[in-house]
This record gives structure tokens, sequence and C-alpha cells, in this order.
């Protein structure tokens, strides 16, 4: 059983600004409320990679190997900065703008998932997050962490939606307003530089 502890704790991590929040934040913005939705998604999946690795055991890789933690860091750095590039110039899925050309919800929803994968304090989390609301000695601890990690899941889902839905909303209100359409994609770009710089400087 999910204990309300578990509930507040994951929800208030959850609400905490990141580079999923500013990502789905971004899409609703830029590409209206269908695309915010497959953003959301796209963050959500991106959790499964950590949160298999942590029942696994697999995340303490990261915490005991340098090489591993930091060959997934600089991947993370990378793909963060290619993403704040984009968003810089005005291409790519995460471009603002009134008018933005098709993208393909299967682009938006690879994006968002390597977002989370390369990020490695996202599998030192769940090694250290999860275990603590595991009863001890159950005979089922594994399915009792599978559960905890979906609960985290379907939470992070629901509140990005809500943030997406949100910003499609603003979309409405800027739209004509290429000036504040461009400063916001700029802002979005700026602070995804600054997460990426924040990931590049992280110790185990």
């Amino acid at each position: 059983m999910i204990s309300p502890e578990y509930l507040l704790t994951s929800l208030v991590v959850v609400l905490l600004p990141g580079t999923g929040v500013i990502y789905t934040l971004a899409i609703g913005l830029g590409r209206g409320m269908r695309a915010s939705i497959w953003a959301a998604l796209g963050c959500t999946l991106g959790i499964l990679p950590a949160m298999g690795a942590s029942i696994l055991g697999l995340a303490a890789l990261l915490h005991t190997s340098a090489l591993a933690f930091e060959t997934l860091r600089y991947l993370g750095v990378a793909w963060l900065l290619y993403m704040a590039w984009g968003m810089w110039r005005g291409t790519g899925a995460m471009k603002v703008s009134a008018k933005s050309d098709p993208v393909h919800a299967a682009k938006i929803i690879r994006d968002g998932i390597l977002l989370n994968a390369l990020n490695p304090k996202l599998s030192l989390f769940f090694l250290a997050f999860l275990p603590q609301f595991v009863t001890p000695n159950a005979d089922q601890t594994t399915a009792q962490m599978i559960l905890l990690g979906l609960t985290f899941m379907a939470l992070t889902f629901a509140v990005f939606i809500v943030y997406g839905l949100f910003a499609s909303a603003l979309r409405s209100h800027v739209v004509e307003r290429p000036k504040v359409m461009n400063w916001l994609g700029k802002s979005f770009a700026g602070m995804l530089v600054l997460l990426g710089a924040k990931l590049a400087f992280t110790q185990r």
C-alpha cells in the first residue's frame, strides 16, 4: 500500500522545476495542448530507465563507478545544450513561435525521454528515495519498488499535463506577440543551459 508520506513527498519532488517541467512548458507554449501531452508522456517514460536501474541495483554502479557516472553525465549535458541551442535559434520541436512547423509526436516523446534518461542524478535519486518507503523484511520488495516507481510516474504525468495545459492556455494570449514569444523561447533556452551547467558540476 502506498503511504500518504510517499505521495506527498513525490508530489513535492515532481512539482519542483527541472528539465522536464521546462520542456513541457516550452512545448505547450510553442506547439499547443496536444503536443504538451506528448511532452509530458515522453518525460514520464524517461523515468523508466532510472527506476529500472534502481530496482535492479544498477544505479549503484553510477554511485561507485566514476567512468559510468561521468559518461552518462556528459551525455546529459550535451543533450541539454543541444536542446538549448535549437530553442535559441528557434528550430526543432521546442521552437516557441506563433507559427510552428508540424512536429511528429514521436520526436516530441523521444526528446522528452532522452532529457530524463540521460540524467544520472535521476538514477541516484531513485536509488536513495524508493528504498525509504519499502517495508523492511518484506517478501515482495521488488514488487513494492515497482509499485512505488509507477506511482511516481503517474504523478509526474498528471502534474506535467497540468503544466502543459497551463502553457498552452497562455499561448493564446501571447501568440500574436512575436517579441514576447521570442523572449520566452530564449528564456527557456537560458534555463536549459543553466541546468546543463549544474549537471556538469554535479558530484556523485
